[in-house]
């Protein structure tokens, strides 16, 4: 295994927690209705959702065909795509570890599955945007991972060595996509096992310098 130069992060359920299903209970669903229309809206067959994340139909589109899809659900829908600002939960443990990492001298960015209006509301207030060096984003490439295409998007764009990258994301697909790309990646299951391994690194980086 080579030394690990760079730490590349998801953000979703990685460096922000969502509260997708409270946000729509405070809209005045029931718990059954904010699961059922957030299903209906994340797992969408025709993968609306995924549009929005590829940056390749407008904002505007996607919630005029998710309403001519669920018109029962069509005032409901418009307000949480619009407000997507209340839906991200900070993860400040985390967020602080990544500040260690960036002052130890690694390279940190992102590589994420955004919609360009969400990305910029979850991450307006977001200290990790402080600490990054570089970040590809699914909307502007018009990639979203599992797609190799977006792995490399970030690699060349910053030249870096994959070998020398470790990359944290929520879903096993792209934790092995990454791997087949040539970087190490491990999936993230709470925010506390993450905690627990920018922790190790943190303090693996410590006892090499007093060597």
């Amino acid at each position: 295994m080579e030394q690990i130069k760079n730490i590349i992060f998801d953000v979703g359920d990685v460096l922000l927690s969502y509260r997708w299903k409270y946000m729509l209970m405070d809209y005045g669903l029931t718990e059954t209705e904010a699961v059922r229309i957030g299903t209906e809206m994340f797992d969408d067959p025709e993968g609306l959702w995924g549009l929005l994340d590829l940056g390749t139909v407008p904002q505007q589109e996607i919630i005029e065909r998710y309403c001519r899809k669920y018109p029962a659900d069509e005032k409901v829908i418009r307000w949480f795509i619009g407000h997507g600002e209340y839906m991200p939960v900070a993860r400040p443990a985390v967020w602080e570890l990544v500040h260690k990492l960036k002052k130890q001298g690694y390279g940190v960015y992102l590589l994420s599955n955004y919609s360009e209006e969400l990305f910029k509301k979850h991450t307006e207030y977001a200290d990790f945007m402080n600490d990054i060096d570089g970040l590809i984003v699914s909307y502007m490439v018009h990639k979203a991972k599992p797609d190799p295409a977006i792995y490399a998007a970030l690699c060349e764009k910053y030249e870096l060595n994959p070998s020398e990258c470790l990359f944290f994301d929520d879903r096993l697909e792209n934790v092995q996509a990454a791997i087949s790309y040539g970087m190490q990646a491990k999936q993230v299951l709470s925010k506390e096992g993450l905690a627990e391994d920018l922790e190790e690194i943190v303090q693996v980086y410590k006892s090499l310098q007093k060597k």
